[in-house]
């Protein structure tokens, strides 16, 4: 069973309704905002701007899986959704032991950066909710025929870039206070208030 299988007959799609709806989501708080938040706010706009082009790349990868029918395999799979539940904690616990280290070294802002990519990659692709993302929003704003895989992608594109925008704007915001935190005691702080969010948004991913 899978969702968006190509077809003769295209769907015809509420473009603007489908947009309004996937920036209401992109708003509502969650694992990506309150990650992106605290990062920003500890190392910098450089390392916010890294994780941002890793939650990017991992929503693509996200969309373009839904679109050849993964999303519509976990949703029908409840243990599916429980292993990318759980993993996905586990990460977040990871980050969350990095971040509270971090707050005791000075840590390289390349490496820093690359982990922060790579970490937003794997976030985005161990959280169930993005994986499901097209099974719940998508149907509402679609009529006659089904969906084909060019309109499947074009939807990604759209939820992707919105995400991003959303993204940058809290990016740019959070940088704002960076400078206050740059003293290595205040950074300490923040970090490690920063590791209990990660633990809060852990619980989050298995709570939800």
């Amino acid at each position: 069973m899978t969702l968006l299988t190509p077809t003769i007959q295209s769907a015809t799609i509420d473009w603007f309704g489908f947009g309004a709806a996937i920036l209401l989501i992109e708003l509502t708080p969650g694992p990506n905002m309150a990650w992106l938040a605290g990062l920003t706010l500890t190392d910098g706009k450089r390392a916010g701007l890294a994780a941002t082009v890793g939650i990017a790349i991992g929503l693509a990868l996200n969309a373009a899986l839904a679109a050849l029918g993964l999303a519509a395999l976990i949703a029908l799979d409840h243990s599916l959704q429980h292993i990318l539940r759980w993993a996905g904690a586990a990460f977040m616990l990871v980050l969350a032991v990095l971040s509270w280290r971090d707050g005791n070294v000075d840590v390289a802002r390349p490496v820093a950066a690359q982990r922060n990519f790579g970490a937003g990659i794997v976030l985005n692709l161990l959280n169930p909710k993005a994986f499901l993302l097209f099974i719940l929003v998508v149907p509402p704003f679609l009529s006659g025929g089904k969906l084909a895989i060019s309109q499947a992608l074009t939807l990604a594109g759209i939820s992707v870039s919105i995400a991003t925008a959303v993204h940058l704007v809290i990016v740019a915001m959070a940088a704002q206070g960076h400078s206050w935190v740059s003293s290595a005691r205040r950074t300490q702080l923040v970090r490690r208030v920063m590791a209990l969010v990660m633990v809060c948004v852990a619980a989050w991913f298995l709570l939800e």
